[in-house]
């Protein structure tokens, strides 16, 4: 197949780049400090906060990941989004007031709030590490995917160097104001695109009916056996949740969105925006690749399934917005990591060894910062070409790295008991099973265990260190830790702020409301 565009498609995505970079340059001027370099002086209202945590997440690497495993092993994919909206209802329920009202800079910092400074150096490091290694680097290769499609004979780390730069042109400059006010217009035409995809990809299949009456069938349940490569069902109930819990409760990159709200409200407002808006996910992003089985049954690899609907069903001018889509995906997620690692290192490791720096050289040190991150993430990417499914690569790296941060968290929130001594047992113990996990099962072949399964089982070594260390060893100062606690006092001292409150603008309700369609979705497609 050939993978050309028209003039016309080239100019639309010529005029949005140069769009995008100049919203950096305006808010170039508007930084005056730190806070409003990285956290967008903490002013930003929902409707900016939820699209930009969408924006942020549904970028170039899930458009083609979601598309590619619902052709290759079913729509059991779509599992991961609609648990996402599930946890960003919890999020807003149970986190986010605790995180906005301690005014931190970084999830790390939270943590040596809670526990003390050897829990916020390990997760610095562990989410530095997964920023560059995991989101920004597989942002970088989706799109020069797609760009090596259209210019096979241009080498990849080429077409990346390319992408980087654009990307980080405006989030050098702009800081999180200009990544979230361009999230914000790439959310709109991403929805934009993926619709019209959509719409296309069904009508050439036959509509709904005929996906159903052609496609097997167990590539249409959500609910898998405990055999199936893609997501077994004990997976689904133990590891997703963890995966997710991580992604959207603790991760720098998706949470320091929310910390720049204005207040409490729209901080959670935002949230379940974002998580309204992952429901759809199903009919414009993971649906398609099932149509796309009846369209393509013989497709070379699955990462190619988005690229070929966008291809062949789409004419000119269409064709370069909905390009243009998946480049604002790209460029969202390339921006959010890029600003949460400079943010990470320049308040999580710079201003701890240099408490003297200003608030303006510290902005300062954060622009160079992330020029260094963005090159970085150019010279990994291309090493993600070795792995045979780009979403595979990103979860199992997830699986191996991220549950002593579940762990640490929730216990943290949950559990007065829970002190810095266990908190310490915990990493350690995370750290040492996941090597031995990860040796035993990728390098030496000794045990094949799923990596669904792989998440919840380090995490149960995790919880038991941190329960039986922190039981064994002194409490922590009850005063402390009272503001890092969500308790029943906290419960009820918010039912009294929410008497009179309107149904439409009461969080509790609206978080039962996305749970309820989330369930309603899981057991139509049962």
């Amino acid at each position: 197949m050939q993978f050309d565009l028209h003039m016309i498609d080239v100019v639309i995505i010529v005029v949005y780049f140069i769009f995008m970079v100049s919203i950096g340059l305006y808010f170039a001027g508007k930084n005056e400090d730190a806070q409003d370099y990285f956290l967008a002086g903490r002013r930003m209202v929902w409707p900016l906060v939820g699209f930009s945590l969408f924006a942020s997440q549904i970028s170039s690497t899930t458009l083609v990941g979601l598309a590619g495993d619902a052709y290759s092993t079913g729509i059991s994919v779509y599992n991961y989004e609609w648990m996402s909206a599930v946890l960003m209802a919890f999020f807003a329920v149970f986190l986010l007031p605790l995180y906005l009202k301690s005014q931190v800079y970084t999830m790390p910092e939270y943590l040596e709030r809670r526990y003390d400074g050897r829990a916020r150096t390990y997760f610095a490091i562990l989410t530095l590490f997964l920023n560059i290694v995991l989101d920004t680097a597989g942002s970088l290769f989706a799109g020069a995917l797609i760009m090596k499609l259209i210019w096979p004979d241009i080498p990849i780390w080429q077409t990346i160097a390319v992408l980087a730069v654009v990307a980080g042109a405006y989030t050098i400059i702009g800081g999180l104001s200009a990544v979230m006010i361009t999230d914000v217009i790439q959310a709109v035409l991403l929805i934009i695109g993926s619709t019209v995809i959509a719409v296309f990809a069904f009508a050439e299949a036959g509509g709904w009916a005929n996906i159903v009456a052609t496609v097997d069938p167990e590539r249409l349940s959500l609910i898998r056996p405990m055999g199936d490569p893609g997501m077994p069902w004990l997976g689904l109930v133990l590891g997703v949740p963890l995966l997710g819990f991580y992604f959207w409760c603790t991760n720098q990159f998706m949470v320091q969105r929310v910390l720049g709200a204005k207040n409490i409200q729209h901080g959670r407002w935002g949230a379940l925006l974002a998580g309204f808006l992952k429901l759809p996910v199903l009919f414009l992003m993971v649906l398609p690749g099932t149509a796309a089985i009846i369209l393509y049954p013989e497709l070379e690899r699955p990462d190619l399934v988005f690229p070929t609907l966008m291809f062949d069903l789409l004419p000119v001018g269409i064709l370069g917005l909905v390009l243009a889509g998946f480049m604002a995906a790209l460029m969202s997620q390339i921006d959010s990591t890029l600003n949460s690692a400079s943010t990470l290192v320049t308040m999580d490791f710079i201003r701890r060894r240099h408490p003297e720096f200003s608030s303006e050289k510290l902005m300062k040190v954060g622009r160079y910062i992330t020029f260094v991150f963005m090159l970085f993430a150019v010279l990994w990417a291309p090493q993600i070409e070795k792995f045979g499914s780009l979403f595979k690569y990103l979860q199992q790296v997830l699986a191996y790295g991220v549950p002593p941060v579940v762990c640490l968290f929730l216990f943290g929130t949950f559990w007065s008991r829970a002190n810095s001594q266990g908190s310490f047992a915990t990493i350690v113990v995370g750290i040492v099973s996941a090597v031995i996990l990860f040796i035993a099962n990728e390098i030496v072949g000794a045990t094949s265990i799923h990596f669904l399964l792989v998440a919840p089982t380090i995490f149960a070594f995790c919880c038991v260190a941190m329960v039986g260390v922190s039981l064994a060893t002194p409490p922590p100062d009850a005063e402390a830790v009272a503001q890092y606690l969500w308790t029943r006092d906290t419960y009820s001292q918010e039912s009294a702020e929410l008497a009179g409150t309107p149904w439409y603008a009461n969080y509790r309700i609206l978080s039962m409301a996305i749970v309820l369609i989330a369930a309603a979705l899981v057991v139509w497609l049962w």
